[in-house]
């Protein structure tokens, strides 16, 4: 390896250094006690070396979104096969979506973290972005849910419509694995994730 390529690969594993710490800290102490100052202090970098990579909190924590959005659609549209039904690929991409928030839990987090957050940090251009990013798991859903109407196999309903419904039903169902020692018992959220998106398919079908 040559001295240019080492300095690439040293900039990138500090760079994920970084990243790794924003998250840590992010989901530890929330968005307001989390300062380039104390990422600069908890990776054991000056903050002149934060700012080498990152204009300002708000582009690392973008990063940290487009990273997760990124992982997440790459994950569903693996989960797909084209040979597969409608229906099954609506299966498919919900088994996918709660392996991701169980095997890529930080990412999953800082996702809805922003997601739930009462106010907006991200600019304009950087929200535009990032909706761009997240739209991509959505569409292929969309993409599954159209397939079916136009097979004549689903209700001629808005397949957009349709998709961001059942991705707030997979959100809202998987919040509810945190009641895991109160109402529910163990694991219960998965079987009841799965039969909310039977249910679904059947309001689908014809």
């Amino acid at each position: 390896m040559g001295a240019k390529e080492r300095r690439e690969r040293e900039r990138e594993q500090r760079k994920e250094h970084i990243l790794d710490t924003a998250r840590k800290l992010l989901l530890e102490k929330g968005l307001n006690a989390t300062s380039i100052n104390q990422i600069a202090k908890h990776s054991e970098l000056s903050v002149g070396a934060i700012y080498f990579y990152f204009r300002d909190k708000e582009d690392l924590f973008a990063s940290l979104q487009l990273e997760g959005l990124d992982l997440l659609s790459q994950s569903i549209r693996k989960s797909v096969r084209p040979d597969c039904s409608p229906e099954d690929k609506i299966r498919s991409i919900a088994k996918a979506y709660l392996r991701f928030s169980e095997e890529h839990k930080n990412y999953y987090d800082i996702i809805n973290y922003f997601l739930t957050s009462p106010g907006t940090i991200f600019s304009p251009t950087l929200k535009l972005k990032i909706d761009e990013h997240g739209n991509a798991s959505i569409s292929t859903l969309t993409a599954a849910i159209q397939e079916g109407i136009d097979a004549g196999t689903f209700k001629p309903l808005d397949s957009r419509r349709q998709a961001i419904i059942l991705w707030s039903a997979f959100n809202g169902i998987i919040h509810l694995k945190k009641l895991e020692k109160t109402i529910l018992v163990k694991n219960e959220y998965k079987s009841i994730y799965l039969e909310a998106v039977e249910r679904f398919l059947d309001s689908l079908r014809k």
